[in-house]
């Protein structure tokens, strides 16, 4: 086993365990140690361990079972998976011209928000980039992403001048969990003048963070024009 880490977060024991799973340091069948020895290892609470174990069994890694344990499942069996869409694929599917634009690309230090919803370093900084997607000219859609480049060492070459960075990380990242949440939020200055939407008026928002085994990828804030539809098949 690996020497003891300090101060791992659920997602650092998510990403040693599901590690020893596909090398098979923990095989199928195997009964991992308990959360308490766990616990032990990473210099963590049970409390942070029971929450990493309980995602990666919801996610169809492990079977949990009272006072039997914990063990590697022999087929992990995923969820319903979600798919990232390209948004250039969601426009020209409606028979619509699809034209991008980028409006920024800066590498700047983590905002404080990102870094507490990541769990990132203090020192962290990140790719931002606000771009825009338009169906037959219209706004469609404006993009604002904060892309981690210690996870993607190549997003520092990447200009985004042609391509958008939902086509970019598509191609080229894989990622193993990823967290949706919809709302409605009310048009600020900047959105409105995008989408060319009344200032308060309510937008349809997308907020997407993708993590590739327990490391965080991207954390991108979607905000669609008016008349959007979300439509999903699972």
């Amino acid at each position: 086993m690996a020497a003891p880490r300090q101060n791992m977060s659920y997602r650092d024991i998510k990403k040693v365990v599901l590690d020893r799973i596909e090398t098979q340091i923990w095989a199928p069948d195997s009964l991992l140690p308990s959360e308490t020895e766990l616990a032990e290892e990473f210099s963590s609470t049970r409390t942070t361990v029971n929450r990493a174990l309980r995602e990666l069994a919801e996610e169809g890694y492990l079977e949990r079972k009272r006072k039997a344990g914990t063990r590697v499942l022999n087929a992990p069996i995923r969820k319903a998976q979600f798919s990232i869409p390209l948004v250039r694929d969601e426009i020209t599917a409606t028979g619509a011209s699809y034209r991008y634009a980028l409006v920024e690309r800066s590498l700047i230090p983590a905002p404080a928000w990102i870094s507490a919803r990541l769990e990132l370093r203090p020192d962290q900084k990140l790719m931002h980039v606000r771009c825009m997607h338009y169906a037959d000219n219209a706004p469609y859609q404006y993009e604002t992403r904060w892309i981690v480049p210690d996870s993607v060492p190549e997003v520092l070459d990447a200009d985004f001048t042609e391509f958008s960075p939902n086509d970019w990380l598509v191609k080229k990242v894989p990622f193993t969990n990823l967290e949706l949440s919809v709302m409605a939020t009310k048009a600020d200055q900047i959105v409105s003048e995008f989408l060319e939407a009344p200032i308060g008026d309510p937008i349809f928002t997308a907020e997407r963070i993708t993590w590739l085994r327990g490391t965080p990828v991207t954390l991108a804030k979607l905000f669609f024009a008016p008349g959007y539809k979300m439509t999903t098949h699972l």
